[in-house]
């Protein structure tokens, strides 16, 4: 029996967030000439709100990149070309809902939300993220961090494209190439791409000493001709560095404009003794329950929070400006802001006052160090009702946060110092550290915001108080 003529089907860039508009692709996790199966990943791309891996609704070959990486693409444009062996049959098409939740070999599972293609052009903009950048965290959660961003492989951080499949030695000579096209790109990473467009050299022309194949810093040096070099001196002793606006920082970056000036904010302060509290952090840690998860500050001051949010429930509230109403949220969805190579996230804890303290440290830890590698799904962006932001992490004492859209009221943490202070009528060293809560004022007056700050305070100064709350 003969075989079915291929079919050459398309897939178009779904919607993988709450209505987002385009994505920008990251990188590419398959090349030209590859197989694919349904569901494999084919792509990561990052949205406003995470960087998500796209999954191949066919089985087939790879016939055709239509999107480089870097580029920013409108939801429902083309970004692959796959043809499917059997003519089509027993091969899914796309739905409303997508193909979500398989777990392939590597341990990524897939995700995809429900699209609609329609006709428009991909738009695609330079990639101007400044190269390599040293290694060190922003002085502040929403300081431009310059690194380039990191994906996991095998459960470290080690770059984005050692963790995609190295390409066939083959693949040149046995891939179709469309006309104008070179054939599959060199692996390097984004930054190192940069590097060599600055260089003026040609990625083709570069042989990759990394793992895989990987083209390195290192190999773009040694490829350099001396003008080149020279001019990247110059270049460098200018200091000057360009920062895209997209993605989370420039949702972000809107979200914090929009809450400014939408929300009346008000912030107080109060400087509490925490010496009680960090005494027992140190016999909590101790316990067997609690081995195995991070008994911090912040677990203590979260606890806090949830329990003085069930005292004086509507600081756990928002302004439904269409309705004209106060919704006062049943449950404390806890979000926590955690600065990541992509911009400030503010992931939260789906009712976090029903879970024990172990069970609360626990989902803080998972919460941070996912947000922190990327992966945070979009649902955890969403529905917060009361955020965190642990300025102490960063040796700051106190600040004025602005609120996260939708949410009344929003707590800072500061650094605990050792400092003198009043203590059973003499001075004494004690470990001090300062809150701030800004909060909406067209939902939160004085004297509530004032009650709940107090109550966080005194929890904080005297743990054994949470018995009488």
């Amino acid at each position: 029996m003969a075989n079915a003529t291929p079919v050459l089907r398309r897939f178009a860039l779904p919607d993988v967030g709450e209505g987002l508009t385009e994505a920008e692709l990251l990188q590419w996790l398959v090349a030209v000439g590859d197989t694919v199966t349904v569901n494999q990943p084919l792509c990561e791309v990052e949205t406003a709100k995470a960087a998500v891996e796209l999954p191949s609704p066919y089985a087939g070959r790879v016939v055709e990149l239509l999107v480089e990486a870097g580029a920013t693409v409108d939801v429902g444009s083309p970004i692959i070309t796959v043809a499917t062996g059997d003519g089509g049959a027993g091969t899914p098409e796309p739905t409303g809902t997508g193909l979500t939740g398989e777990t392939n070999a590597n341990g990524r599972t897939a995700v995809l939300v429900g699209y609609g293609p329609r006709n428009t052009e991909a738009r695609r903009r330079p990639r101007r993220t400044p190269d390599d950048a040293p290694d060190r965290a922003p002085l502040l959660a929403t300081a431009p961090d310059a690194r380039s961003k990191p994906v996991r492989h095998g459960g470290l951080e080690v770059g984005r494209q050692a963790e995609a499949a190295a390409i066939r030695e083959d693949a040149a000579s046995s891939a179709p190439v469309a006309p104008g096209r070179r054939g599959p790109r060199p692996l390097a990473k984004p930054p190192v791409r940069k590097y060599a467009k600055d260089c003026g050299v040609d990625l083709a022309t570069v042989r990759g000493t990394g793992p895989n194949g990987v083209i390195t810093r290192a190999d773009i040096d040694a490829a350099r001709t001396p003008p080149a070099r020279a001019e990247m001196a110059i270049s460098a002793l200018a200091g000057e560095q360009r920062i895209p606006i997209k993605g989370v920082r420039k949702h972000t970056a809107a979200a914090m404009v929009a809450s400014a000036f939408t929300a009346p904010h008000v912030t107080e302060f109060l400087t509490v003794d925490v010496t009680r509290m960090m005494k027992l952090r140190r016999r909590l840690a101790e316990r067997p329950e609690l081995a195995g998860v991070k008994v911090s500050p912040l677990l203590f001051v979260a606890k806090a929070v949830l329990l003085a949010a069930g005292r004086h429930p509507m600081i756990n509230s928002s302004w439904d400006e269409a309705a004209q109403e106060i919704v006062v949220h049943g449950q404390v969805n806890l979000g926590i802001a955690a600065a990541t190579p992509r911009g400030l996230v503010v992931p939260n804890v789906k009712d976090a006052g029903r879970l024990s303290l172990a069970e609360l440290a626990g989902a803080l830890a998972d919460l941070t160090e996912t947000a922190r590698a990327g992966r945070t799904a979009p649902a955890d962006l969403t529905g917060g009702t009361f955020t965190i932001t642990n300025v102490g992490v960063f040796g700051v004492d106190t600040g004025t946060p602005i609120l996260n859209p939708g949410e009344a009221a929003i707590l800072a943490f500061g650094a605990i110092r050792e400092r003198p202070w009043v203590h059973k009528g003499k001075v004494r060293p004690r470990q001090v550290t300062q809150l701030a809560l800004s909060f909406d004022h067209r939902i939160v007056d004085g004297e509530l915001g004032s009650r709940f700050l107090a109550d966080v305070g005194a929890l904080l100064a005297d743990p054994g108080a949470a018995m009488a709350f």
